[in-house]
């Protein structure tokens, strides 16, 4: 089964990659790393499935040459890779952990060896329990913690690293670990959320500042979009779409753009925001060098008048699913982008930094057969030609995620990888969608 759309249907030098985070494949009990919020969060009953951390995770950590071998075998161009906080600063402050940056000067080294891009992330939700109980991301002072922590990395990996985001998905950082409790630290708070809403972007402005004055010009953020749609054409049902995208897509671009918060979403939050964070908002506008765009599905949603603010209800939606029960939706990806070009970053280059499915995958005589994700990748990289096309300032695609690895809340339940990872014995076998991909990204 081929993709049917390859390399020869982007302009030249778009580029190709595979995206991972450092919690989900690395093994954060390896190589001297501090424990993490995500650590006590597993370790507490009904949060996790199976109560699965990321101690072992994928053994990245030792493992490392291996897996960029899969990458580079892909013809893949690139690789978007984090920084775990806590495996650099155990403590979140202080003291740097030598193993931890020693393992990441080799890990850049070996992308740049392969001919790979390093794309790094500097916080994919591995906030170090030192800070997380001093309040995380509640906490004004995150700011500054962040900004040393980025000033580190910096120093270390600075000079040889294609982009450097700050933060992944700060949506997933705030509220779904704040108000909705999905995520570590687990807590369902509103005044809690609102202020990591706020202080997450303020801790991507303290980096940004820190790395400009140490004269970085690759900066920039990754952010989740979700399409909402109403569940009916009401009044009521148009208005309850609004507040989910003012919440979940519009918070974030529009204070890094415009210096402001959507009022559909201030309407709720407001009495709960930090005090005095109307001043912080020209330094969170301070300009990108790029944006990354994280996309995978849609939601609907409906009025649900009785339930407290934002006072939305899910509506299950007719389209074929993942095994995360996610609508497969692929113009959303083609709407996101021409609307992000549209009304807030005009030519500002764009990434595709993660998009991608999971399946219910087996291996059977020595292989997986995932049609799905194929069908899926597919899709998505013609929904990503069509913005092209459109005239987004579009630089490159990143398929979530390059290994089966530790998926949060749902452990190892959950397969996103172009490469099957065994949970006994780590053994890695490219899927079929890894050769399709291959076979439609060779060079000649």
């Amino acid at each position: 089964m081929t993709l049917g759309i390859g390399r020869q249907d982007f302009p030249d030098g778009f580029l190709f990659g595979a995206a991972t985070s450092a919690y989900q494949i690395e093994g954060s009990s390896f190589g001297g790393a501090g424990p993490c919020h995500w650590d006590s969060f597993a370790a507490t009953p009904g949060n996790v499935l199976g109560a699965e951390d990321g101690g072992r995770a994928c053994d990245h950590f030792h493992r490392w040459e291996e897996d960029l071998d899969l990458v580079a075998g892909a013809w893949l161009d690139a690789y978007r890779f984090s920084v775990n906080w806590a495996r650099v600063l155990p403590e979140g402050t202080g003291p740097a952990n030598p193993e931890g940056l020693d393992f990441y000067d080799r890990l850049v080294d070996g992308m740049l060896a392969r001919g790979l891009r390093p794309f790094l992330t500097l916080y994919h939700w591995d906030m170090p329990s030192a800070l997380a109980m001093r309040g995380g991301w509640t906490n004004r002072d995150v700011a500054g913690w962040f900004a040393d922590y980025a000033r580190l990395v910096h120093a270390r990996l600075g000079d040889r690293v294609e982009t450097t985001a700050t933060i992944n998905e700060p949506w997933c950082v705030a509220w779904l670990s704040h108000f909705l409790g999905a995520h570590a630290p687990g807590l369902r708070d509103i005044r809690a959320a609102a202020h990591a809403m706020h202080h997450v972007l303020l801790a991507h402005a303290a980096g940004i500042e820190a790395l400009r004055a140490e004269g970085d010009a690759t900066l920039g953020i990754v952010l989740n979009f979700e399409h909402a749609a109403p569940a009916s054409d009401t009044p009521a049902d148009n208005a309850a779409a609004a507040r989910a995208d003012a919440i979940y897509n519009r918070w974030f671009i529009e204070a890094l753009t415009r210096g402001t918060y959507p009022e559909e979403a201030l309407s709720g939050l407001l009495p709960h925001m930090p005090q005095g964070w109307e001043a912080d908002m020209d330094r969170i506008r301070a300009p990108l060098d790029w944006l990354g765009v994280n996309y995978y599905t849609r939601h609907i949603y409906r009025d649900d008048p009785g339930a407290p603010w934002p006072g939305l209800a899910d509506v299950e939606g007719p389209l074929p699913k993942t095994s995360m029960g996610w609508e497969i939706y692929p113009e959303g990806l083609t709407g996101f982008l021409t609307r992000l070009a549209r009304d807030h970053v005009g030519s500002l280059p764009i990434y595709v930094t993660e998009n991608g499915a999971s399946f219910d995958d087996r291996l059977e005589g020595g292989a997986v057969d995932d049609p799905g994700r194929i069908a899926f990748l597919a899709a998505h990289l013609a929904a990503t030609r069509d913005a092209v096309a459109a005239g987004v300032n579009l630089r490159g695609f990143f398929y979530w995620s390059l290994l089966d690895n530790y998926e949060w809340a749902f452990g190892y339940a959950r397969r996103f990888g172009l490469v099957h990872v065994d949970r006994r014995t780590l053994n890695r076998v490219p899927k079929a969608s890894y050769h399709a991909l291959t076979a439609a990204l060779a060079k000649a």
